[in-house]
């Protein structure tokens, strides 16, 4: 057998059977689900792909996620139609029942003010069902919202004084841009891709770690990486503002090497750099939150949650903290906000055309590091860059992420929604973790009128393509759903403990060995179509490497 030291250099036979299955683009954490025919009850125990979207977890869907997000990009970045159709008008019945809905609403009003609580009810219940009807005949949305209480601060809507002021225009109903003609009578549409970043924390050198620790900003570039998306959706907004029509994008957030906020982004349609630079420049989020500067309470002395009183009390006065309602009340008209982030001068933007060659690798590079956490974007090989991750991480822990976070008990304020068992310091928040850097949001933001499809929608459409395909080749029989009508199968989630559940290592065989047998089929059942390459002999192995359908599946 060899010496301790030959043995534990041998593979072990797990890490064989998982490297094969990401040969073969086969998910590696499998969950298994009972699948039921519902007309034979017949059961079926299959592997499902888990869906991670993170290499780290499972590489090979993650590089399926990747790839979904490239066609999502491709698919709306160089439109020449609007890619939504106006809404058809209602039909008769909706009307009635709209009117209908109009007369409860006066009568739900006169009840209220009558002080008849039986009747509010009882309008309540019909104005429920008359708005599940309204949704049965197709109608999208609710007629009046459910919440009736609005509650809200006003905050003053004045620009601040050092930031310059933008153009607005009207917003016209369209999201495709110009066309240029050319002097040969070529006309074209072109679009374009934007880089946006946060401003500077203080000096980097090139692996993009301070040159002076002790006076980089650790606490702005935490609170500017929580409030970054809000920055950017301002962004958007200010945008439409100035160019006069509803502008359309698709946006990956991920951190620079000095791990501050960027935003790569393709827009449909061109704007002019210099508009750009000015929407940019003019464009800041103020975060109007109670003043988290100064902490009130250590770590050694926290306040204590008190059952009887229904919150936070001071460890030595037993006072009650204040609620975050009252903190934001005691926020006044001359105070400033807790912070203001803003965008700094880089800026970046390139034209592309649909036809482009750079169009392909800007997709690429835009979808470059969605299989990878924030924190492993970049690597960090040296103690210096390590120290500087640290610093950041060590600052997000304690800085609020949200209203309900439990970083306010260390500045003495209630979050909102209090409950037992905070801990300033280890809130639950995406944005606290490491991996993260800060953005507790998505890391894509895509707009709503971006390619007419949810990302459902784009799965179903690669869906359809391999059916297609294998439809063309004569193997309608075989794949994952061969004989099983969707609308007579149920699915069933096995729990952890379940008897029958088999071995995750039995499961990924499984799935590797249908995988393995569906390519063989789609290979032979192709070159019996369309025989061999020109450059493949005609006596070599059916099972070749796996084509793009093949991935896509």
């Amino acid at each position: 057998m060899g010496t301790r030291a030959e043995r534990a250099r041998m593979p072990l036979a797990r890490h064989v059977v998982e490297s094969v299955a990401i040969d073969n683009g086969v998910c590696i954490r499998p969950m298994p689900m009972r699948r039921t025919n519902l007309d034979t009850g017949e059961t079926e125990i299959v592997p499902v792909p888990c869906g991670a979207t993170l290499a780290s977890t499972c590489p090979p869907c993650a590089e399926r996620a990747r790839r979904l997000r490239m066609a999502q990009c491709k698919a709306g970045w160089h439109l020449d139609d609007e890619p939504l159709p106006d809404p058809d008008p209602p039909s008769e019945e909706v009307k009635i029942l709209a009117g209908f809905r109009a007369d409860l609403e006066v009568h739900r009003r006169d009840a209220e003010r009558d002080g008849d609580a039986a009747g509010v009810a009882e309008i309540d219940e019909l104005i429920g069902q008359v708005d599940d009807e309204l949704s049965a005949l197709g109608v999208r949305g609710r007629a009046a919202p459910g919440n009736r209480e609005r509650p809200r601060r006003i905050r003053s809507t004045r620009r601040r004084q050092d930031a310059p002021d933008l153009p607005r225009l009207p917003v016209e109903k369209r999201t495709v841009g110009r066309t240029f003609e050319a002097v040969d009578g070529t006309v074209r549409r072109p679009s374009m891709f934007l880089t946006l970043t946060c401003d500077t924390y203080g000096r980097v050198n090139s692996d993009g770690t301070p040159v002076d620790p002790s006076s980089y900003d650790y606490r702005r570039a935490a609170r500017d990486a929580i409030h970054f998306p809000k920055l950017v959706d301002r962004f958007w907004q200010n945008l439409r503002r100035a160019v006069g029509w509803d502008v359309q994008y698709f946006a990956v957030l991920e951190p620079q090497r000095r791990l501050a906020p960027h935003l790569h982004a393709a827009i449909r349609g061109t704007v002019p750099r210099n508009l750009l630079r000015q929407v940019a420049a003019a464009t800041y989020h103020q975060v109007w939150w109670p003043p988290c500067d100064r902490p009130v309470y250590g770590d050694d002395r926290l306040p204590v949650w008190d059952e009887a009183a229904g919150g936070y009390l001071d460890p030595a006065s037993g006072a009650p903290l204040i609620t975050w309602d009252e903190a934001l009340d005691a926020i006044g008209e001359d105070d400033e906000p807790a912070h203001v982030v803003s965008f700094g001068p880089q800026l970046r933007a390139d034209g592309m055309t649909a036809n482009s060659a750079n169009t392909g690798r800007m997709i690429g590079y835009l979808t470059k590091y969605l299989t990878k956490s924030l924190d492993a974007c970049h690597a960090t090989d040296t103690d210096t860059q390590r120290r500087h991750v640290d610093r950041l991480a060590e600052a997000l822990r304690h800085e609020p992420c949200s209203p309900t976070c439990a970083n306010w008990l260390r500045y003495g304020v209630q979050p909102k929604n209090a409950k037992p068992g905070l801990v300033s310091g280890r809130c639950r928040g995406k944005a606290h973790r490491r991996e993260t850097l800060g953005f507790g949001g998505r890391r894509v933001l895509v707009s709503r009128k971006w390619s007419g499809k949810t990302l459902s929608d784009h799965k179903a459409d690669r869906v359809a393509f391999i059916r297609q395909q294998l439809e063309a080749l004569g193997q309608t029989g075989t794949g994952p759903a061969a004989g099983h009508d969707p609308a007579r199968t149920a699915w069933t989630l096995l729990r952890p403990g379940d008897p029958t559940a088999p071995r995750r290592e039995h499961l990924l065989l499984h799935a590797v060995a249908q995988r393995r047998a569906w390519r063989a089929q789609f290979d032979a059942a192709r070159l019996l179509t369309t025989g061999p390459p020109p450059d493949v002999p005609a006596t070599a192995p059916a099972a070749s490497a796996a084509s793009p359908a093949h991935r896509a599946a």
